[in-house]
């Protein structure tokens, strides 16, 4: 059974022409992790999802990582993280933005990002689908770096930015805090939800993909904090802070982006060592519960700041 591969909006790919239910072969197998190293973004749709078949999915594309809080996976699969809107618990992730309360929205961001090793990749399954709102955005950043000009790419081999793990979304430099206001259960610190503190880590502006050998632009707004140094690559503080809001401004362009608009057993999976990714949140009291799988990486891209 040959694949069927759709260009998403922007960009991305939409495959179909195998079954889930049944063994890909490892021929299948290889043609799905290489349609993944070209294209960042895969997306299934129509398939007869489960735990067990999902699980063994992902697998497909890699070693998979357990997530680190119990409370969000089962004994039965603990390779199964769950992300869920609860009453109990929305309170905490619910904020206001032009006035709208709006709960779980998260900026563009790369997934453990602030470690310096970010996870290879993961894929989301949609169980129970927000009625309304509740998409999630994708942006490919190597193509973001490939749209450069070509002074800008030569200035970025010359400079390192850091990033800096914040509860606080006012505290996070180059996010738009337009119309912003936390609620009033806002986290203040990592430990209000038993998270640790993190240290500022390093990452070099453009990224070699270690798979692909793609350039990727490591700029991501959220938790993005200053150029190390800039006076090595000839620039003064002031000259550092424009590059980067230009930059984030670069990646906020729609044609880099490709919106989700989840249906019931819809699996996206992204390679979070090129795309950032964004929620656009949900009105409070919305159901909405997606299973994600994560593929651990296995590559250091970034360092910790001494």
């Amino acid at each position: 059974m040959a694949l069927q591969v759709r260009a998403l909006d922007n960009v991305g790919v939409e495959v179909s022409g195998f079954d889930i239910t049944k063994p890909l072969g490892a021929a299948l197998a290889a043609e799905l992790v290489s349609l993944w190293n070209e294209h960042g973004i895969l997306v299934f749709r129509g398939q007869d999802v489960n735990p067990h078949n999902q699980i063994a999915f992902s697998r497909v594309f890699g070693e998979l990582e357990m997530h680190p809080l119990a409370a969000t996976t089962s004994a039965e699969y603990p390779e199964l993280f769950t992300l869920v809107n609860k009453p109990e618990t929305e309170k905490y992730m619910t904020a206001r933005y032009n006035g709208r309360e709006i709960v779980s929205k998260l900026d563009w961001h790369m997934d453990l990002h602030y470690t310096g090793k970010p996870n290879r990749g993961a894929l989301l399954r949609a169980v129970i689908c927000a009625s309304e709102d509740g998409l999630t955005g994708f942006g490919d950043l190597a193509k973001a770096y490939d749209a450069l000009d070509e002074a800008t790419r030569e200035l970025l081999a010359r400079i390192e930015v850091t990033y800096a793990f914040s509860m606080q979304r006012r505290h996070m430099r180059f996010v738009n805090l337009e119309g912003y206001e936390p609620g009033p259960y806002s986290p203040k610190k990592p430990s209000d939800l038993n998270f640790p503190s993190f240290p500022e880590v390093a990452y070099p502006a453009v990224v070699t993909h270690p798979v692909t050998g793609r350039k990727v632009l490591e700029i991501c707004e959220q938790f993005l904090e200053r150029i190390v140094a800039p006076h090595r690559a000839g620039l003064c503080n002031d000259e550092a802070v424009d590059l980067l809001q230009r930059l984030v401004e670069h990646t906020r362009k729609p044609e880099f982006h490709y919106f989700h608009q989840w249906q019931e057993g819809d699996m996206v999976l992204w390679d979070n060592w090129r795309a950032m990714h964004c929620t656009t949140g949900t009105k409070p009291g919305v159901e909405r519960m997606i299973h994600r799988t994560t593929i651990m990486g296995d590559a250091t891209l970034g360092r910790v700041v001494d």
